[in-house]
């Protein structure tokens, strides 16, 4: 880790990476520097041979608030900002590296979501979010759409009408409904967030690896294969499975009635 991190903590234990974004005095919105802190931290795991799971959250009292708008200065009179750029060169190359790493990426998040925040937060596989969370589409508050991949997140989520409605109107999503619509996995007290969080690092440490990555990839391709063509990718996967060790250790174990040791091998 010979990177210097100034706007996120990131550690490697067990095999899972936990990046926590850190700028708290401004609910964690997103600078060129947080970027460039979160595109290091994503190298190092990329290039782990024992990678088995990344966690992401937020300090403070919210998870992130979107991007910085601070951080863009003014324009001269009558010019007009080209938005493509920070979308092309920053949230589309995130988004596509958390779907595309091989182990579970599992977001926590600790409080208010926002704008490119709700992007990032559904960027990852599973969800978690506390009572007091909210989801807020904020985009046409500035005459903006949904972007970083919220759009295609959003529908595939909750379907059509619900985020249309979060859209169109911006308004908050508790994360108890969250969970209801399908948009995140669970919804948890605030008190046990710590608890929960360790409890999820321990159990990515612990788990079938590759079983977990064969999953991953089976369930975001299914949406762009017919019957026949996913049920060909899970005979390919699920070979490839059996001649794990893993598959072996979870197989001794189930005949010897123990708790299986995955090596994630």
């Amino acid at each position: 880790m010979d990177h210097t991190y100034q706007h996120i903590q990131f550690s490697y234990d067990g095999g899972v990476g936990h990046i926590v974004l850190n700028r708290p005095d401004s609910l964690n919105s997103m600078t060129e520097a947080m970027h460039a802190d979160i595109r290091a931290a994503l190298d190092f795991l990329e290039a782990r041979d024992d990678l088995r799971g990344l966690i992401l959250t937020g300090s403070g009292r919210g998870f992130c608030a979107g991007q910085d708008l601070g951080e863009r200065k003014p324009l001269p009179p009558g010019e007009k900002r080209d938005l493509s750029r920070g979308l092309r060169e920053n949230y589309a190359p995130l988004v596509l590296r958390l779907r595309a790493l091989p182990a579970p990426v599992v977001c926590f998040v600790n409080g208010v979501a926002a704008g490119a925040g709700v992007s990032l937060a559904l960027a990852c596989d599973l969800v978690y979010a506390v009572h007091s969370a909210r989801f807020i589409q904020a985009f046409a508050r500035i005459g903006l759409m949904p972007d970083a991949g919220g759009t295609h997140a959003w529908l595939q989520r909750v379907g059509l009408q619900r985020a249309l409605g979060a859209s169109l109107f911006a308004e908050p999503v508790s994360a108890t409904l969250a969970e209801q619509w399908g948009l995140i996995w669970k919804c948890i007290p605030d008190e046990v967030l710590s608890d929960t969080l360790q409890s999820v690092k321990a159990r990515l440490a612990a788990g079938p690896t590759r079983a977990y990555a064969a999953t991953k990839q089976a369930l975001y391709a299914a949406a762009n294969h017919t019957l026949a063509e996913q049920m060909d990718l899970e005979t390919t996967l699920q070979k490839a499975l059996g001649l794990t060790n893993d598959y072996l250790e979870g197989m001794e174990a189930f005949a010897e009635k123990r708790a299986p040791r995955f090596t994630g091998r």
